[in-house]
């Protein structure tokens, strides 16, 4: 007798969770680094993303300015391509699992792991009168971020792999006593990309920063499109007026990097466009490039932000979405320990 022919199973897709803090307007650095790239990880896996308030108050927050921060953090994700309808995009606080997992996960990492992180160190020493446990166990939380959605990958920059790290350990420990309860996430790190670190504008050794101690160094996608020109036209080059990549000429290869962000050329492409122009004709046309490509973004913001019930219902059942999925580790992980069923 001829069988049916069996219908090949759909393989499926890896989990992707990435968060970033409320702490103001995203800089180009944040857009061009991070959430540019989250945006087109959607039509290859699936993504949960939050925004990390619980994060963010290691260091004292203002109440009003947090929400105030949180929800037009959550706006700026959305008006960047993160969609509501194809990822799971939700408030940290707004899952209570995140803070009774990290609890478990204290318990399971070691002290010694945690006075190690860079992070902890560095933030110790900026904010030397309020040096608080969570800063101290802050790894432990970005672990159960991470380990309650049985994350694959993770997308990290420099300042965060060491982080992912002792979460890689964590759960390694956790599986090595209880069995496999984690999923060991890796880092997923994109195919390398010109302009994907982002520097400032007046030095351009540091990284972008909203706490760059001169304002032009810093743009943010909401700046005004006078203000953005302003900031390029007034950016640190150097004395040789040739556009070009390479040693000793930081400020340059900075501004090429975003060019070439905006554009879709490469280095090669920008030098022979400017070959023989001087910086001026240079920072203009970047400066062009940022306005016109951050355009649709302040323009989708502004109708986000004036549809707070939209967002309301965006970020409610995204948080549902997340608790449907980081619960069932949660209650694995409860079992596994020995906690009675409530």
């Amino acid at each position: 007798m001829e069988q049916t022919p069996v219908a090949p199973q759909t393989e499926r897709r890896k989990i992707i969770f990435s968060a970033i803090q409320p702490t103001g307007v995203f800089t180009l650095g944040n857009y061009i680094g991070a959430v540019r790239n989250w945006r087109t990880l959607q039509d290859d896996y699936d993504c949960i993303y939050c925004v990390a308030d619980l994060h963010s108050i290691t260091v004292r927050q203002d109440p009003a300015s947090l929400r105030s921060h949180t929800l037009e953090a959550y706006a700026l994700l959305m008006a960047c391509g993160l969609d509501p309808d194809r990822s799971i995009l939700f408030i940290q606080s707004h899952n209570p699992d995140h803070a009774q997992g990290a609890w478990v996960l204290d318990c399971y990492t070691q002290f010694g792991e945690l006075s190690r992180m860079t992070q902890f160190k560095d933030k110790s020493a900026r904010y030397a009168d309020n040096i608080n446990a969570g800063l101290f166990t802050y790894p432990s939380l970005m672990a159960a971020d991470i380990l309650l959605y049985q994350t694959s990958y993770v997308p990290v920059g420099e300042d965060q792999r060491q982080h992912l790290e002792i979460t890689r350990d964590i759960a390694g420990r956790f599986n090595g006593v209880y069995g496999p309860v984690f999923t060991v996430p890796e880092a997923f790190i994109p195919k390398a990309e010109q302009g994907a670190r982002i520097m400032s504008l007046q030095d351009p050794t540091r990284k972008m920063s909203k706490s760059d101690p001169n304002p032009k160094g810093c743009v943010t996608i909401l700046d005004e499109p006078g203000a953005i020109m302003k900031k390029f036209r007034s950016a640190i080059t150097d004395s040789e007026a040739r556009v070009a990549h390479g040693p000793g000429k930081e400020g340059i290869s900075n501004l090429m990097g975003i060019y070439s962000v905006f554009t879709g050329k490469d280095f090669a492409a920008i030098e022979e466009e400017f070959a023989g122009k001087g910086y001026g004709d240079f920072k203009t046309a970047v400066g062009e490039a940022v306005v016109q490509g951050l355009e649709p973004i302040q323009r989708r913001y502004k109708e986000l932000m004036a549809d707070k019930a939209y967002l309301e219902e965006c970020y409610r059942r995204g948080a549902q979405q997340a608790m449907n999925l980081s619960r069932r580790t949660l209650e694995k992980m409860y079992k596994k320990i020995g906690f009675l069923h409530a």
